[in-house]
């Protein structure tokens, strides 16, 4: 993590077609350097990873699975002009924004 953390990006994305044939492809997410050592799922990165995959498996739909230690399964289509994603999710913090 402490190497990761002098790379001067927003995040690293580490990404491989999946062993597993319940999955598409499989991925990591690491950004120590924004103070986070790996994210256990994130919805950003299958944003970028959704149309790599679909033009190297030739598919639209696939279904994602992110390794970390938590990790977390994905539901992932590729539209037009955006990715459509599902799965199931945590809620962390809920709160209200007021003027």
């Amino acid at each position: 993590f402490r190497a990761l953390a002098q790379v001067k990006v927003g995040g690293v994305i580490v990404t491989a077609r999946a062993k597993n044939p319940e999955f598409d492809f499989v991925s990591r997410f690491f950004a120590p350097a924004a103070g986070i050592d790996e994210d256990p799922v994130t919805g950003s990165a299958h944003c970028a990873l959704t149309p790599f995959w679909a033009e190297r498996l030739d598919k639209q739909v696939m279904r994602a699975q992110q390794i970390s230690k938590r990790g977390g399964v994905l539901e992932v289509e590729l539209l037009p002009e955006r990715v459509k994603m599902g799965g199931r999710a945590v809620t962390v913090f809920t709160g209200a924004l007021t003027l």
